[in-house]
């Protein structure tokens, strides 16, 4: 059976979010703002699928939501810094920097959709930096030597996701990646070139949903 749309409220009770929104300033009032924008672009670029719109709360807050619990909790430098890839309409990074201000870098190579998030940043006064280009292509040396968490959503094969996150991800750092029900057959592909600890959790928003978390991934030698 399908489920009813997600609410605001019911999000604000699954995440344990602030909802105080007398200011326009709490953290669910800054999601709504999001949302309302991303409503208003859609119509002139198409930033998420026009189906996922039914169901905003749970299909994109929610699904983003999800990843903030799985953030370390602090670094030698403070907040972890996180860089989401493909970020797109800003799911996961730009609800991971508004729920937890952590320093959050997008990447996205579409420049239609770099302008709708500077202006969803602005609007949300969320921690970001966005970085209009291709992600195989970072600009040098990732600041600090990379980046604590990799984060990506319906980006790519897992085989060339690790390809791409190598390049941002420091030493010790994680990679949060929300996949679908086709997980383990990119997990055995993957393994041929990288070795890994995987781990999946199920999604919270999406049945056939997983949480992929990796860490100690390096290539296998040749």
């Amino acid at each position: 059976m399908k489920q009813p749309p997600l609410s605001p409220t019911d999000f604000a009770r699954l995440t344990g979010i602030d909802t105080d929104s007398g200011t326009g300033t709490g953290t669910l009032a800054r999601l709504e703002a999001l949302l309302a924008l991303l409503c208003r672009w859609q119509t002139r670029i198409n930033l998420v699928g026009p189906a996922t719109l039914d169901d905003p709360w749970r299909r994109h807050m929610l699904d983003s939501a999800q990843l903030a619990p799985l953030l370390p909790s602090s670094t030698d430098r403070g907040l972890p810094s996180v860089v989401d890839l493909g970020s797109g309409a800003g799911f996961p990074g730009l609800v991971l920097a508004i729920l937890t201000g952590a320093p959050v870098t997008l990447v996205d190579s579409d420049r239609r959709k770099c302008a709708f998030l500077i202006e969803a940043a602005r609007i949300t006064n969320a921690r970001v930096q966005i970085l209009p280009l291709r992600i195989e292509a970072p600009p040098g040396s990732p600041p600090n030597g990379g980046y604590d968490v990799v984060t990506a959503r319906a980006l790519a094969p897992l085989p060339k996701l690790l390809a791409l996150a190598e390049k941002w991800l420091a030493p010790g750092g994680i990679c949060l990646f929300l996949k679908g029900r086709g997980v383990e057959a990119e997990l055995t592909a993957a393994a041929k070139d990288w070795t890994m600890h995987a781990t999946c959790a199920a999604s919270r928003s999406d049945p056939a949903g997983v949480i992929l978390r990796i860490e100690k991934v390096s290539r296998r030698d040749s």
